[in-house]
Order: C-alpha cells, then structure tokens, then sequence
C-alpha cells in the first residue's frame, strides 16, 4: 500500500498558492483494507475513505470506462493493481495530474509542470471529450488563473468544441451546473469563465440568454465598447472588483438581459429593456436552481440600474418610491447590495473603468437620512392608518429633495 498527495493540493503548492485542502490517492489496497485501518467510507460512486485521524479524503487508485451519458456515466476499476499513472491518466488537466510522494518527489508522468511552467490549460488525454462537465470546470480554471497569466490549450479548445457540439452538455444537470458557476463566480477573473463557454459554443446550452447578448449593439455615446455581451464581460469584472459578494456578481451578470429581445429594428437604442429582463432572470433562476436571493437582487439590478444612474436629475418622489419599492427600509443590506451591482454596471464600458460613481454615495445618505422619520408629530396632528404612511412617504421626498440640491451645487 503507497500513499500520493494528489491534484489541487500539489498544483497550488508548486504555483505558491494557500492549500485549503489535501486529497490522497492509495495504489495497492483495497477496501477491506482501509477499513481495517479505521478508514470511515464515504464514497457513493467509488470508494473514497475519511482518515481516522485528519478527517482528509483518501480514495483507492482508479481507471473509469464511459458507459453511458453525462457525468455519472462511468464505469470504475479499483483494484490493488491500478497503478498511479493510471488514476492520474484519467483526471481533466495535466496541472491536475501530478502527485507527490511522501518525501517530497513529484510525480509527474503528463508534463504538469511544463504547463504550469507555459502557464497552459492543457486536457491529459482524449477521455476528455468523455465527461461533458469537464468544460465547465477548464472554464473555471482558466478563470482562477487567468491574473496568472494561464491560457487554455488551442488542442483543449478544440476538445471543449467538440463536447459542445456534440450535445452531451444536455445530459449536465441544472444543479452541477449552477454549482460549477457559483464556484466560477468567486474566482478572480469570473468573467473568463463566461467567455470561453461562450467561445467554445458551451455556453449557449445552458445559458442561452446570456449567449445571445454578444453581437447586440448599444448606443456608442453611452456605450463605447457597443457589444453587449462584451459590456456584460466588463460589468461582471467590475462587480469583482467592488465585492466578492457572489449575488452581486450574478445581479451584474443578468442586469442586462432584457436587451436579448429587443427586436432587431429597434437596435442600438433598448426601450424598456430593465423590466422586460426580470422575467427573462426568474426563467433562468428556476431553470438553473439559483438561489432565491440571488434572483432578487438580480431582479432588483435589472429593474432600477437606470434609476441609480439617473439618482440626481431624477425627481426626489421618484427615487423615494425606488427605495420603498425596493425594501431598502426593511432589508438595507439588499439596497447596498444594488447600489455595487448599479456602480459595476456604469463602471463596465470602455473609457468608464476609473470614474467615479457619486450616485452610490448619495444614494446612501438619501437611505440614511429618510431611514427613521418620526411619526409622533404627525400622531399629535390626530393623523392616523394609511395618512401617516403617506405623511412619511412626503418628508422623505422633502428630505431627498434637499440632498440632490446639495449634490448639484
């Protein structure tokens, strides 16, 4: 029985990255064995093993056979002459494929370490092409790493192509994919991830409203960089720069997907694009199983992101409907929340990068100081029920009022 520290752990080391967590393969043994040696299972489709003392996962060394569709279509081989280079074989990217031995050595029979020295994403095999949520996941690594400098393989491309074409990522579940996506949203670069599915055709599987966005113009006074699928890109990286809030990544993500049905004849210009986005976003939320949450504050950003840029010329009613509307006096934190995802949306566009974004700041303080309106005077004028609601809806018109006159001076 030999025992090998494999996969993340090994490539994050070698990159000079933290290692959260360790995975371990075993050549040479069996169940029984591991067992006997007070390993806990907890594998559902191949043995994996809990170490008795440092709860990290320790799995039997093995091959995998494609035997039907999607994901969970394989067939698994585990037995004690399963050698280390053919576990490593069968895993997605070469910078995955290495492992080191007790003493330090790595082992490295699939060039790893010339790829990380290439900074590439590079596919170990063609068994590739065998599991369709391998595209998603290369995606996601060349969004970890792209401020590293890495790039995916022309080679992986053309395999990542080729699975597309092929149909197989119909077979991917919404909840496998939402949880690559999620995951792909905390990233660095999270942005990439969305671009190379888009790139390799992928994306237009399971996320079609986003896919259809590129090739849609905008208006070049508003929107030098006129894409908008390209302005997406440049919105989500924005929000990543803001937070790392994964809701407010994915509000920056959907703000804009009511432009996908604007006809033709009306382009550049996209009247009434904020609310026709929100059922377009709740479609993909149920489809995708996104988190209530997320869809909210995505639904939120779709509806008001032009009221946030509007903030000063806009009348003071208006913006205080915008926040009763939108709970900022129940859930403030939501509120917060859209006013990052407005700042990353006018952030998002060629010559915008830099600016500054006063509307937040306002905004904030409109929240603030229209928060807490003593109602006590208007109950000693014998104001009561539904008046007293209005009452304070006028003073915190008066309140805004005065703020955007402060801020035009």
């Amino acid at each position: 029985m030999q025992v090998f520290l494999v996969g993340g752990a090994v490539r994050d080391e070698l990159l000079k990255r933290p290692v959260t967590e360790q995975d371990w393969v075993v050549v040479g043994s069996t169940p029984d064995e591991l067992l006997k040696l007070g390993y806990k299972p907890v594998g559902k489709d191949f043995p994996v093993f809990l170490h008795p003392d440092t709860h990290e996962e320790y799995a039997l060394a093995r091959t995998e056979r494609k035997s039907g569709l999607g994901y969970h279509g394989f067939d698994c081989y585990f037995e004690p002459d399963v050698t280390l280079e053919q576990d490593l074989q069968r895993r997605d990217l070469t910078i995955n494929a290495m492992a080191k031995t007790d003493t330090g050595e790595i082992i490295d029979p699939y060039n790893g370490l010339a790829d990380i020295e290439q900074r590439k994403l590079r596919h170990v095999s063609d068994a590739f092409t065998e599991d369709p949520l391998r595209v998603l996941r290369v995606a996601r690594f060349a969004a970890r790493y792209h401020h590293l400098g890495f790039t995916v393989a022309e080679e992986t491309l053309a395999l990542m192509r080729q699975l597309a074409s092929s149909g197989e990522l119909n077979n991917l579940t919404p909840e496998r994919i939402w949880k690559e996506t999620e995951k792909a949203l905390t990233e660095q670069s999270p942005q990439v991830y969305f671009e190379l599915l888009h790139e390799t055709n992928a994306l237009v599987y399971f996320f079609p409203e986003l896919d259809r966005l590129w090739g849609i113009p905008n208006p070049p006074q508003w929107h030098p960089e006129i894409d908008s699928g390209i302005h997406t890109m440049m919105v989500l990286e924005q929000a990543t720069k803001l937070t790392d809030s994964v809701a407010i990544r994915f509000a920056a993500l959907c703000h804009d997907l009511g432009k996908g049905i604007t006809p033709p004849e009306e382009w550049p210009s996209h009247r009434g694009h904020e609310k026709a986005g929100i059922p377009i976003i709740e479609g993909v939320c149920s489809r995708l199983r996104v988190p209530k949450k997320f869809q909210q504050l995505a639904c939120l950003t779709s509806e008001y992101h032009l009221h946030s840029h509007k903030a000063f010329e806009m009348k003071a009613s208006t913006l205080v409907k915008m926040l009763e509307k939108t709970s900022a006096y129940r859930t403030p934190e939501v509120f917060r929340s859209l006013l990052l995802a407005c700042e990353a949306d006018f952030k998002g566009r060629t010559g915008f990068e830099e600016r500054d974004y006063p509307q937040r700041e306002f905004l904030e303080q409109v929240h603030t100081e229209t928060l807490n309106i003593d109602t006590q005077p208007f109950i000693d004028k014998g104001i009561s029920g539904k008046a007293i609601g209005d009452q304070v809806h006028q003073a915190r018109v008066r309140i805004t009022k005065q703020l955007q006159k402060q801020y035009q001076k």
